[in-house]
């Protein structure tokens, strides 16, 4: 049997390797993508994978098609799961999903493995993916099965000769829309994170005194300019990630209600998703109607409520995909942010489908509102509350 392994180089997969060839007499094939977490050399991943015995190794460069087709949507789309957290996680497993699927077809493996445990999303995002692309392939989750400690799976390492993970006390995930930091000392809701949890931002007492503006150019709901300059979508996220998070922006720090049923304490650094998606909503505000932004509010919610639930492939969220890039054809402009001391503030919009009239919203002499207009339409709005308000007295 042949079996391809989502690896991404740590501890954890390094030993679902061994794991994989002892438990199931299967030969492994590895699969490594880049999406742009930091400190990664697929070459030094590769290697490793190699000295640990896997048959053949696959170290794939996917951030624009992680940008493309997984972060711009989720712009598009508002993406915050309970109104915090920009899914950057979750909207990186079917992407790594597909893949799998991919190499699994291109090496007639039978079987398709990750290394999420039992308790997390993940299991369900991947296998969400893979199951909807191919439900054939067998699906191996050996952290779910074998249920090691963190001291037997230490143990383990060193009878293999598995290199060990640098001490850390945390959990991290990364890649270009963010960074998660869970476990240790998080644990405790009460706990103060310290400063070792923080990588990409800085803290906002020690962040700049001045403010620093930057403009953002959007077409169709996509960030496609930084300050007048059009660079493609990774290095506008990579530039964006830095700007931002030098000043402090996208420390998200919450109780998170999981799929399984449990709350988790999670601490998400997003520089640039969390300046994007201030940028992008309020756009969408200039260019959509009340009546759009009301109903889209909605939309948005279930849209990363079903990204986060790893339902990527749901009939449903395509639905609201079709939604959502239709309400888009007007979401152009440039949006013009302020980045201070952990704050990323619109402080300017401008747009050629702009619905804001000056002449109408004005209170100066310019105004061209018809004022006695009001008094009618306000009866006449009012008139179903003014009848039960009757009733409820006893007059109608």
């Amino acid at each position: 049997m042949n079996t391809v392994l989502a690896y991404s180089g740590g501890q954890d997969t390094s030993i679902a390797i061994k794991w994989l060839q002892e438990n199931y007499k299967t030969e492994v094939i590895t699969l490594t993508l880049e999406v742009g977490q930091n400190k990664s050399d697929l070459k030094q991943i590769k290697e490793k994978a190699e000295r640990l015995g896997a048959v053949k190794t696959y170290s794939i460069d996917a951030r624009e098609e992680f940008v493309k087709d997984y972060i711009n949507p989720a712009i598009k789309a508002n993406a915050l799961y309970e109104g915090k957290y920009p899914v950057a996680t979750a909207i990186a497993r079917p992407l790594i999903g597909k893949w799998l699927v991919e190499i699994a077809k291109k090496e007639n493996a039978q079987a398709v493995a990750h290394g999420a445990t039992g308790k997390g999303n993940d299991q369900v995002r991947f296998e969400l993916a893979i199951r909807s692309l191919n439900s054939e392939l067998r699906i191996i989750a050996p952290a779910r099965e074998w249920d090691l400690t963190r001291d037997a799976a230490v143990e383990y390492a060193k009878k293999y000769n598995i290199p060990l993970s640098s001490k850390t006390k945390y959990s991290i995930d990364e890649n270009l829309w963010g960074r998660s930091i869970e476990s240790g000392p998080l644990e405790d809701p009460m706990n103060k994170p310290e400063p070792d949890v923080y990588e990409w931002t800085t803290s906002p007492e020690k962040a700049p005194d001045k403010p620093e503006k930057i403009e953002i150019g959007f077409e169709k709901g996509v960030p496609v300019t930084l300050n007048n300059e059009r660079i493609n979508g990774v290095n506008l996220i990579n530039r964006l990630n830095e700007l931002a998070g030098e000043h402090g922006v996208g420390r998200i720090d919450m109780i998170e209600d999981r799929l399984v049923g449990i709350k988790s304490r999670e601490i998400y650094e997003c520089p640039a998703a969390i300046t994007l998606l201030e940028a992008h909503r309020e756009l969408e505000r200039l260019t959509l109607t009340r009546d759009e932004n009301l109903f889209k509010e909605m939309i948005d919610s279930k849209w990363a409520q079903l990204t986060y639930f790893g339902q990527w492939h749901e009939p449903l969220k395509e639905d609201l995909d079709a939604f959502i890039n239709r309400s888009q054809e007007m979401v152009s402009g440039v949006v013009v942010i302020e980045l201070y001391k952990g704050n990323a503030r619109v402080v300017g919009r401008s747009s050629p489908h702009s619905l804001y009239d000056l002449g109408l919203a004005t209170y100066d002499k310019g105004d061209k509102f018809e004022h006695k207009l009001a008094e009618g339409f306000l009866k006449y709005w009012g008139l179903p509350s003014e009848i039960a308000g009757r009733r409820k007295r006893g007059f109608a």
